[in-house]
């Protein structure tokens, strides 16, 4: 036997008819948003690595441009050179080799000088904190240009280190000990007085100072969440700064300085400025090489992408080996 609906149960009815159009109508409106947000996405970030991969294979016309093809000729140089099996080269896997060092000892420097600054900035004031962050975020706004131009200065032969050294007497003092001439095998002095360009030490020490503010940032949030009860309890307990950097800060965000040394690994790997006016030309890395093979005098389109793939690749590899040891570090922990 059946009995007539209410009419608050009409109601209801047609409330729940009309959220769940509602819904529908929200689930395909977020199917399109999506939909645009990925094709951009796979636009902007995937179809120009896909042509970069694909000019790799290119080959190059002597006198001319460049045809596409599909020749690994391009990437058999990168490694053993032109004139392969004839003979061997490893020009551009030394290339590879400091682009590689430099971004690891770059980063590692950024992050060493940052973690135990970043530390002590958050113990002060609030007000303090602020000036330094304020200080920090406007060095972000020099270009790579201008913060070579300043370590230009800082370390010329007539107007910065080396001719402050000499003044003060340790250019004399070196000389006497015999430690110019270590200086000199370093290549870090020349027959009358110390050096610093162009030399590695001073394209390790400009890139460390590009991303320094970068490491300061990315460390600032998780040491100002940092228990202070732990920290005030291993001073109770007699604790230095530096014990209670090296037990209780540091294994708390030890997962941030990981992800900070990787972020600041990978931006180093393009830097292109720094390394032009400090390196030796031997000692250049392949962004450089790059460059010059895609709008330098060599005009090889085919063969600078390929010195680009290789370098994503050869990142990529050392960001996953990163993240498989810190993987096997967490679970040990």
């Amino acid at each position: 036997m059946s009995y007539p609906a209410a009419a608050s149960d009409i109601q209801v009815g047609r409330a729940d008819g009309k959220s769940a159009s509602a819904f529908i109508k929200g689930l395909g409106l977020s199917n399109i948003v999506m939909g645009v947000i990925t094709a951009v996405i796979l636009f902007v970030f995937v179809a120009p690595f896909l042509l970069v991969l694909v000019v790799s294979f290119g080959e190059k016309i002597e006198g001319a441009s460049w045809v596409w093809g599909f020749d690994f000729s391009n990437y058999i140089r990168v490694f053993v050179g032109v004139d392969w099996p004839n003979s061997v080269t490893l020009l551009y896997t030394l290339k590879l080799y400091y682009t590689l060092a430099y971004a690891v000892l770059g980063s590692l420097i950024a992050v060493g000088f940052a973690f135990p600054f970043t530390y002590f900035m958050t113990q002060g004031s609030r007000r303090s904190q602020a000036m330094w962050l304020v200080f920090v975020l406007a060095s972000l706004s020099m270009s790579e240009v201008f913060v070579v131009m300043g370590w230009d200065i800082l370390l010329s032969n007539r107007s910065g280190l080396p001719a402050l050294l000499k003044a003060v007497g340790v250019t004399d003092w070196l000389k006497e000990t015999g430690w110019l001439t270590v200086l000199r095998d370093w290549d870090l002095a020349s027959p009358r007085n110390v050096k610093f360009k162009t030399s590695q030490l001073a394209t390790v020490l400009t890139m460390a100072y590009l991303v320094w503010p970068y490491a300061v940032i990315l460390l600032f949030a998780p040491l100002s969440r940092i228990d202070r009860s732990m920290i005030e309890a291993a001073r109770t307990m007699g604790a230095g700064s530096v014990t209670v950097l090296r037990t209780i800060v540091f294994p708390a965000v030890r997962l941030p300085v990981f992800g900070s040394l990787l972020l600041l690994f990978v931006y180093l790997l393009g830097t292109y400025v720094t390394v032009t006016y400090f390196a030796e030309p031997a000692h250049q890395t392949l962004p450089v090489s790059i460059y010059e093979s895609i709008r330098g005098a060599t005009l090889n389109a085919p063969f600078g992408a390929a010195q680009a793939v290789i370098l994503l690749i050869t990142a990529g590899i050392f960001i996953g080996f990163s993240l498989l040891l810190a993987r096997l570090a967490e679970r040990k922990a």
